[in-house]
């Protein structure tokens, strides 16, 4: 099992402690079962919202069915894909005095795996491109005046658009932590050359003497 390291955001700036965001530039997949279901689900909803009328004159049953679809796609983009292609993961609890706060964690340390650039794009591009074709369902929805299916496209939106939502904040806070990091090693580096050259000036000095 992979080592991550857990974060909990309680407010928007905080910042997250992540280990390696190398990326391999190869086209061979680690896990190509992740990277399939990765986008077979949110695909499988999709087809299900164009074509359902054709199998089915039901609205209930074709709902179910998208519904269902998005719920297997929601859980496994959040739980597995991304900490397999991308070594992120994310949730939302409620403590015990009843604030919400995020929870994210991040693949770390000097035995996790780097990410492969291939699984990284299949990642990203199917996070982002499909509550943008939901989107685009919501306005045809409210153009052609279909508002019983306007119910379906908001769920599609709600669901593929909150993982969306969730993995982008831990990138890019991800990369904010980074740069405090690596400010912050830089200062304690020209400290400790200050003080080296200091400590040897003052020995220099009492030879003199």
């Amino acid at each position: 099992m992979l080592p991550l390291q857990t974060s909990v955001d309680d407010t928007e700036d905080v910042a997250l402690n992540y280990g390696e965001d190398d990326e391999i530039n190869t086209r061979r997949i680690r896990h190509p079962i992740a990277a399939t279901f990765h986008l077979f689900f949110r695909t499988a909803a999709i087809v299900a919202y164009l074509f359902c009328g054709w199998f089915s004159g039901s609205f209930i049953v074709s709902f179910v069915v998208i519904v269902i679809l998005l719920s297997m796609d929601f859980w496994t983009v959040k739980n597995i894909t991304g900490r397999l292609l991308v070594g992120l993961r994310w949730w939302n609890k409620i403590d015990e005095d009843g604030k919400s706060g995020w929870v994210f964690e991040s693949r770390k340390g000097t035995d996790a795996k780097p990410i492969l650039k291939t699984e990284s794009r299949i990642f990203w591009l199917g996070l982002i491109i499909f509550p943008v074709i939901w989107v685009a369902f919501f306005f045809g929805t409210l153009f052609t005046l279909r508002f019983k299916w306007l119910m379906v496209v908001i769920v599609g939106l709600m669901v593929t658009g909150s993982n969306m939502y969730g993995y982008i904040r831990c990138k890019v806070t991800s990369r904010k932590q980074l740069s405090t990091m690596a400010t912050s090693f830089i200062g304690r580096q020209m400290f400790r050359r200050a003080a080296t050259a200091a400590a040897a000036q003052s020995s220099a000095t009492g030879s003199d003497r």
